[in-house]
């Protein structure tokens, strides 16, 4: 599988508090001041729609933002243009993108103790369908790429996949620490 789109979200403990409406200054900021390595051109305010895509930054290469989808906030990462090398390593870039973002949202006097992210607790998904339908092939197929990352990351061992097999959403795993 040629898995291109990977959306990597890192959810927020459960105490984070934050005003979401913040985002849109500091991603404004991050963009005037060159803040992310992808070129960032927008970014705009979902707030109003419910369990949604909350406040995002729009990069030509991906999407950042502050969501709350299926009811749970966090940073969602999802790449948008190709990443060269093997599938692991386009993985591997986006966690690492959401990782970068998501200190970086933690550091803001916006955020500051408002905002923390559970470094134990991530969805890992593919924003492509057609190429990676959520079935059960798809999960053996992609299953041993998202351990190795994780693996690299907590430990072999020290965490638990768990793919949501809906075949009317996205492929989707969870990543929770043990």
């Amino acid at each position: 599988m040629d898995i291109q789109h990977f959306r990597v979200k890192l959810f927020a403990t459960a105490e984070s508090r934050p005003h979401l409406g913040d985002a849109i200054a500091v991603f404004h900021r991050w963009i005037q001041e060159r803040r992310l390595p992808e070129t960032m051109i927008d970014v705009s305010d979902y707030e109003h729609v419910p369990s949604g895509p909350g406040i995002i930054l729009v990069c030509h290469e991906a999407i950042y933002g502050l969501d709350r989808e299926k009811g749970r906030l966090g940073l969602l990462y999802n790449r948008r243009t190709a990443v060269e090398g093997p599938v692991e390593a386009r993985l591997r870039q986006a966690v690492e993108a959401a990782e970068a973002a998501a200190e970086l949202l933690e550091r803001e006097p916006e955020f500051e103790g408002n905002l923390v992210f559970d470094r134990n607790s991530w969805e890992v998904a593919v924003n492509d369908r057609a190429l990676a339908p959520n079935t059960e092939n798809t999960w053996t197929t992609l299953a041993p790429v998202i351990q190795s990352v994780f693996d690299a990351m907590m430990g072999a061992g020290n965490y638990r996949l768990q793919h949501h097999a809906n075949q009317r959403e996205l492929f989707r795993v969870t990543v929770v620490r043990r």
